[in-house]
C-alpha cells in the first residue's frame, strides 16, 4: 500500500507541475511578456517548482527523516539532469536523426549551455564546499550570494546572444489552457468563448496546480518515511534516486518533444536552466533548513554531478557543439551509481 501511495504522489506531482506550468505561461501572456520570457523563464519556474516544494515540505513536515529526504531531493535533481538528462538529449537526437527529421548533432546555441553550466558548476561546487566545511556563517553568506547570483544570471540570460534563438524557438510553444479544454468538454458554449482564456481561469488553474504539487510532495514525504522505516532503507539515497522521477520528468519530456521539433536550444536550455535553478533555491533551502553535511553516497552523487556538468561545459565551450556519442554515456554513470547504491540497501 505504501508503494502505491508513493506512485500516486509522484503522479500527482507530475500532473500538478504540468497544470501549474501551463497556467503560469498564460499569466505571462496576459501580462504581455515576450514569448522568450514565457517559454524559457516562466516555464522553467513551473517545471522547477517541484524541486523546491519537495525539500521544503520534507524539511517542514518530514519528522525524523525530513532532513535526509530534503537533502536527497535537493541533490537528486541535478544528479539526474547532469547524467541521465544529458543521455536523453543525446539519445533523442540519435532517435529522430535516424528518421531523417533532423541532423545527428545537438544544434543548441553554445552561449546558452556555456552560461548555464558555467554558473551551475560554480554555485554547485560552493554548495559542496559548504557540505564538507561545516561553518554556519559560510552557509548564510553563500545563501545570500546564490540569491544575488541568480538575479544576475536572469539579467544576463536576456542579454546574451543565444536569447534571440530561444525567443524564436519558444514562439508557439505554449499549449492551450488545460482548464479551458476541460470546461469545453462539459459546456455547450465553448464555441462562443474568445480565443484567449480569461485571467480568472488561468489564476484558478495555476493555484490548483500549486495545491497539487504541495499535496503530492507531502504524500511523497509521508510515503518515503513509512517505506524506509518498514524496509530499513536509508532515507537519503532512496529519496535521491526516487524524487527526481517526479521532479525532473517535466523538463526531460519537454526537451524530448522540443528536440523532435528541432528546437535544440530550447531543449538543452530547459535542462541546463533547471540545473541553475536547482543550484540556487533548493540549495538555499538545504543550506539554511538542514544540517547540510555531505558524505558517503550524497557526496559521491554531488561530485559526479559537478564532474559531468563541467565536462559538458568544457566540450560545449571548446567544440561549440555536442554530439550524441558524447552525451549518451552519461546515462551509464547514473545506472552504475544507482546499482551500487541499491546493492548497499
Amino acid at each position: 500500500m505504501d508503494i502505491v501511495l508513493l506512485v500516486v504522489a509522484l503522479l500527482v506531482i507530475v500532473a500538478g507541475s504540468a497544470v501549474f506550468t501551463n497556467g503560469i505561461e498564460w499569466i505571462g501572456e496576459d501580462l504581455g511578456l515576450s514569448e522568450g520570457a514565457v517559454g524559457s523563464v516562466l516555464a522553467a519556474i513551473g517545471t522547477a517548482l517541484p524541486e523546491t516544494a519537495l525539500p521544503f515540505v520534507a524539511i517542514l513536515t518530514g519528522r525524523a527523516t525530513g532532513n535526509e529526504v530534503g537533502v536527497g531531493a535537493i541533490l537528486g535533481g541535478p544528479f539526474m539532469l547532469g547524467t541521465l538528462g544529458m543521455c536523453l538529449l543525446g539519445a533523442s537526437v540519435l532517435r529522430f536523426a535516424r528518421s531523417r527529421r533532423r541532423p545527428p548533432v545537438l544544434q543548441a546555441e553554445p552561449s546558452v549551455i556555456g552560461q548555464d553550466l558555467g554558473y551551475f558548476s560554480v554555485a554547485f561546487a560552493l554548495g559542496i564546499l559548504a557540505g564538507v566545511w561545516h561553518v554556519k556563517a559560510f552557509r548564510w553568506v553563500l545563501a545570500v550570494a546564490l540569491l544575488a547570483g541568480y538575479g544576475f544570471y536572469v539579467y544576463r540570460h536576456f542579454h546574451q546572444p543565444g536569447e534571440a534563438e530561444i525567443e524564436k524557438e519558444a514562439s508557439g510553444a505554449i499549449q492551450p489552457l488545460y482548464f479551458r479544454r476541460w470546461l469545453a468538454r462539459v459546456s455547450d458554449r465553448a464555441g462562443a468563448w474568445a480565443p484567449k482564456p480569461p485571467l480568472w481561469a488561468t489564476i484558478v488553474q495555476t493555484l490548483a496546480g500549486l495545491a497539487m504539487i504541495v499535496g503530492g510532495a507531502r504524500l511523497f514525504v509521508t510515503s518515503i518515511d513509512t517505506i524506509t522505516a518498514s524496509f530499513h532503507i536509508p532515507s537519503l539515497p532512496f529519496a535521491l534516486l526516487v524524487a527526481p522521477v517526479a521532479t525532473e520528468l517535466p523538463e526531460l519530456m519537454n526537451s524530448v518533444l522540443w528536440i523532435r521539433r528541432r528546437k535544440d536550444t530550447l531543449a538543452a536550455g530547459n535542462v541546463t536552466g533547471a540545473m541553475v535553478f536547482q543550484a540556487t533555491f533548493p540549495m538555499i533551502i538545504g543550506l539554511l533548513g538542514t544540517s547540510w553535511r555531505l558524505s558517503g553516497v550524497a557526496l559521491a552523487a554531488a561530485l559526479i554531478t559537478l564532474g559531468a556538468s563541467t565536462m559538458v561545459w568544457l566540450v560545449a565551450k571548446v567544440r561549440r557543439t555536442l554530439t550524441p556519442l558524447f552525451l549518451v554515456p552519461f546515462g551509464a554513470v547514473f545506472v552504475v551509481y544507482a546499482v551500487v547504491v541499491i546493492s548497499t540497501f
